[in-house]
């Protein structure tokens, strides 16, 4: 129940100012880039912050740092529903980024520690289920919310829920049984990284993170923008529950994830990223049926990609896989920051077909790797069984 409440707070408090970008654009006068960077500041600080929230967990304990995060975290979010300047907004998500860190980084290491093995499957999928409704749940409430309140109420209501989380996750979970504190070490720690990047896939592995987030969230960003102007028209709740489809990725993380483990990730990799250019597609043409179609398509495809390659950085890291772990996570919210800021560019500039280029070459590039990785040798002893769970989002 902790773990699951973590999730639920840590993914709505992140994405809730996802689908009210527009809104920020009309409040502000900020251009459709300009509002992307209430997301995009947020996920860059938390990719780099995530590398050494797990070394200061080490030393300072795990519990401490994640309620921590959580209570801090939700704060900033009812102080970010008071502030009428819009760079005020921009550091109190900035600073978001920081906070949120110290929970994605250490919820899994934590399970892996205190759980049994026999329950440790469950714990995970619990983690896992409360950051997929987390983060379709903070979307949709402050999407529609604001609809009938302002985006104002729909931030606030996302922060109340993450706060009453947070006391939830402090009052259920067990303190650490297993861990034993130990100081951090940087330079250590850095040794450990670079270790990483002497096999032959992880590289590869990381960089199809940056690419599926970074295509993922700019379609997000922006298909807001899109909805809500002529031919379609539609308002701000429609468009807030457009974001249910993201429910869509609990059934195929791991319906993709398992389908990886009979035929080989190799195998199944690609298929991730063909569905996802084709709904990409989709998303150009005129009927609204077909948009949502796509937008379907491109939600199934990210889910299922991202279930292959993250279960693939922890097969294949060995003894490091704390260290692939960060460094895949960190690629992957890098690829939110710098692409899904980088859209808004293309957006404005040439409208929604202007964005669908560059998400499109975002998705062949990942394509390209996935053959790529297709004739990456197998490891001949692999460290853990096909069954090992995804690294949660």
């Amino acid at each position: 129940m902790a773990l699951f409440a973590a999730g639920l707070a840590t993914f709505g408090l992140l994405y809730c100012t996802q689908p009210l970008m527009p809104e920020f654009s009309k409040d502000y006068g900020v251009s459709a880039a300009t509002a992307a960077l209430s997301l995009s500041l947020t996920t860059g600080v938390l990719a780099f912050a995530m590398l050494f929230a797990g070394g200061v967990s080490d030393a300072w304990g795990r519990k401490t740092i994640m309620t921590a995060s959580l209570v801090s975290s939700a704060i900033l979010v009812l102080l970010t529903a008071l502030v009428p300047d819009w760079h005020m907004l921009l550091i109190l998500r900035a600073l978001l980024g920081l906070t949120l860190s110290g929970l994605p980084a250490v919820a899994m290491t934590y399970l892996s520690e205190e759980m049994h093995p026999d329950s440790i499957g469950l714990g995970m999928g619990l983690y896992i289920s409360g950051n997929a409704i987390g983060g379709m749940g903070g979307r949709l409430v402050a999407g529609v919310l604001a609809e009938f309140f302002g985006w104002r109420i729909g931030v606030a209501t996302v922060g109340v829920i993450g706060l009453a989380s947070g006391l939830v996750f402090w009052r259920s979970l067990p303190p650490s049984r297993h861990h034993v504190r130990q100081p951090f070490h940087v330079r250590a720690l850095m040794g450990r990284f670079a270790s990483a990047f002497r096999d032959a896939g992880l590289p590869w592995l990381f960089a199809e993170g940056f690419l599926l987030l970074g295509a993922f969230v700019t379609l997000y960003n922006y298909i807001g923008y899109r909805l809500l102007a002529p031919p379609y028209g539609l308002n701000q709740a429609v468009v807030g529950a457009i974001f249910s489809v993201y429910l869509i990725g609990t059934f195929s993380s791991a319906w993709m994830g398992h389908l990886a483990g009979k035929l080989g990730r190799r195998k199944v990799l690609w298929t991730a990223f063909a569905l996802m250019l084709l709904g990409l597609a989709l998303t150009v043409t005129q009927p609204l049926v077909l948009v949502v179609l796509g937008i379907v398509a491109v939600t199934f495809g990210f889910f299922g990609g991202h279930s292959i390659a993250s279960s693939w950085v922890g097969r294949r890291a060995g003894n490091n896989k704390a260290q692939a772990s960060s460094l895949y996570l960190f690629s992957y919210y890098m690829g939110s920051s710098l692409a899904g800021a980088s859209g808004g560019l293309f957006y404005a500039s040439h409208g929604w077909n202007g964005v669908a280029v560059f998400v499109g070459a975002l998705i062949v590039a990942g394509l390209l790797i996935a053959l790529r990785l297709y004739r990456l040798p197998p490891l001949v002893n692999p460290s853990k069984p096909e069954t090992e769970p995804p690294i949660p989002q």
